[in-house]
C-alpha cells in the first residue's frame, strides 16, 4: 500500500490479501492484486495524492464546494447556510474544513443533525 493511505484502505488491502491467500487465488500475486484493487478504489473516490493536490488548487475537496465563496465567509455566515445542504454536501464541507481551516464552530454545526 502506498504511504498515506487511510486506515480503511489499509484494512481493505489486508482483508483482500488474506482472502486471496485463503482461496488460493492469484498464487504469488496476492499482494499485487489486492494493491491494484484498493488503488483503483482510491482513484475512483478521489483519495490519491495527485487528486488531493488538484482539489486543493481548485479550492475544494473533490472540486467546487457547495457554498459559494466559502473561504471568505465567517463562521456565523456558514452556519446560516448549512441547513440548505444535503448530507453529501455537508460531508464535503466537513472534509474541506478538516483539511484546511479546522474551525471548531463550523465543525460543531456540521456534527449537529440538519433541521
Amino acid at each position: 500500500m502506498p504511504r498515506g493511505a487511510s486506515p480503511k484502505r489499509e484494512r481493505e488491502y489486508n482483508e483482500l490479501e488474506e482472502k486471496f491467500e485463503k482461496e488460493g487465488r492469484y498464487k504469488g500475486r496476492e499482494e499485487e492484486v489486492a494493491a491494484r484493487i484498493v488503488n483503483k478504489q482510491r482513484r475512483e473516490q478521489g483519495e490519491t495524492k495527485e487528486q488531493k493536490k488538484t482539489a486543493a488548487r481548485k479550492g475544494g475537496a473533490g472540486g467546487e464546494l457547495p457554498i459559494g465563496d466559502y473561504q471568505k465567509l465567517t463562521v456565523p455566515e456558514i452556519r446560516s447556510r448549512l441547513d440548505e445542504l444535503t448530507a453529501a454536501q455537508r460531508r464535503k464541507i466537513r472534509s474541506f474544513e478538516l483539511a484546511h481551516k479546522h474551525r471548531k464552530g463550523v465543525l460543531e454545526a456540521l456534527d449537529r443533525p440538519a433541521r
